[in-house]
């Protein structure tokens, strides 16, 4: 997927664990597993809302675009 998520590199920064972030965003911590492990297919536009807040970022601090490679390999 050409959507990276760094939710764990921000998790770090603040020495903060997966499901201290759960409990302050209000979602599951089975929820915020598969944002953050790049299984979303999606994300609301208020639970990004609420993961800036509580980890004072900016979205492009928690997602990231990469060029996909091609089907050659290149």
């Amino acid at each position: 997927m050409p959507i990276t998520v760094d939710i764990d590199v921000m998790l770090a920064r603040r020495k903060m664990s997966v499901g201290e972030l759960a409990d302050r965003v209000g979602i599951t911590p089975a929820n915020l597993a598969v944002l953050k492990n790049g299984r979303a297919k999606a994300v609301r536009f208020a639970t990004l809302a609420a993961l800036c807040e509580v980890l004072e970022c900016q979205p492009g601090d928690l997602l990231r675009w990469e060029a996909a490679e091609d089907a050659a390999g290149g």
